[in-house]
């Protein structure tokens, strides 16, 4: 049957992409899908309120993750750290799929940033103090500790040495090799000028910096810039043992695969909706078919592009409703009211290119959604 889209009629498919069950774990590459929260929507709560999740919702998706053989990125900005969920919901968020991860055997690794902060300048001594506060809870989690971009830092450091300094300090109190993520503007306008430049050349070469003086420390980083030629050469520029995992939604099966001086393993937001698809294609590429791994990822980048088009921030958005669509919550509600963040033609092409690629396990389900969200919305035409 026909659903009538802004964009036109559109015939969806009638069953889902045959996947093979998730199987041996994934061996070639490290994969860990930055996951998304699941709102509470009979909390009495407005945009200016801490978030309420659904605790129960949260953490069955990240079991369905888990179950298929990634890795969780936990409380990331795929999660809306800064855009809906305070220092105090990640915290909880972190300790809750931390025990969670222990009882599953999963991996999981967390979000360490400054955001429990009062708006408002603050010196990089306090910088310092929250990084260490959360860093400190990470650990006690039993989880690997990812240190995130700070908006804090990015207004007090002077330039490059500010951050050498800061990064340092932190390294020197990590008790495990940690990840470090270098996020772009495009996903969080505070941070332009991010390691004491907005020139990227200069911004690289203090980046390196801190890993080079402490290569012991750093289990790799993940680089989300969207912008594939200086992830390779950033990756080739590497100390011995440090891995990069690409958090490029644009380029992410070219970043995969790789070359023959090496490739990318991978920490993405939109491996949220493409969990399942993107560990069967892993599972192919750990056969050393990296044509088959390309044939089944790079379809998949036109829906990512479109979920992560400007402003990317609102990504999530995307990403929250796809979940829906695909039946692993019970509704379209996002904390700080983001459900509200992007159109609905938006929405509606990103049914129809995810429902393109088979990603909905329940295809008759995601229509009569997608219906009733136009109904809603839209109106009937």
């Amino acid at each position: 049957m026909t659903i009538h889209l802004p964009q036109g009629p559109y015939k969806p498919r009638a069953t889902p992409l045959d996947l093979a069950p998730a199987g041996s774990p994934l061996a070639s590459r490290t994969v860990f899908s930055a996951a998304h929260v699941v709102a509470d929507p009979y909390a009495d709560v407005s945009p200016d309120s801490p978030a309420a999740v659904d605790w129960d919702a949260t953490l069955a998706f990240r079991r369905h993750l888990w179950s298929h053989g990634l890795g969780v990125a936990e409380a990331m900005d795929t999660a809306q750290r800064g855009m809906g969920l305070d220092w105090a919901g990640a915290e909880e968020l972190i300790r809750r799929s931390a025990a969670e991860a222990r009882s599953v055997g999963g991996r999981i690794a967390c979000g360490v940033g400054t955001d429990q902060l009062p708006p408002g300048p603050a010196t990089l001594a306090e910088v310092r103090s929250a990084y260490e506060e959360q860093l400190a809870v990470v650990e006690e989690s039993g989880a690997q500790a990812i240190l995130m971009a700070s908006r804090a830092l990015a207004a007090a450091a002077k330039g490059p040495q500010d951050y050498l300094d800061t990064y340092a300090h932190l390294l020197r109190q990590a008790t495990e090799p940690v990840v470090l993520h270098w996020l772009g503007p495009m996903f969080d306008p505070a941070l332009e000028g991010y390691w004491g430049s907005a020139d990227l050349d200069l911004a690289t070469d203090t980046f390196l910096q801190v890993i080079a003086e402490h290569p012991d420390k750093v289990d790799g980083i993940k680089m989300s810039l969207l912008d594939a030629d200086r992830e390779i050469d950033v990756r080739r520029r590497l100390p011995g043992g440090v891995r990069c995992y690409t958090g490029d939604d644009f380029n992410y099966p070219e970043l995969i695969a790789g070359d023959d001086r090496g490739f990318s393993h991978a920490l993405l937001g939109i491996f949220d909706p493409l969990g399942p698809l993107a560990a069967h294609a892993v599972r192919v590429l750990d056969t050393g078919d990296t044509k088959g791994f390309r044939e089944l990822l790079d379809p998949t980048v036109e829906l990512s592009r479109h979920l992560f088009q400007a402003p990317t921030r609102f990504y999530k958005t995307g990403v929250v409703f796809l979940a829906w669509l695909a039946g692993h919550q019970d509704h379209f509600t996002m904390v700080g009211g983001l459900q509200s963040a992007r159109s609905l033609p938006h929405l509606a092409k990103s049914y129809k290119l995810a429902d393109g690629l088979g990603l909905f396990p329940d295809p008759e389900l995601a229509e009569s959604r997608m219906r009733a969200l136009l109904t809603v919305n839209g109106g009937t035409r």
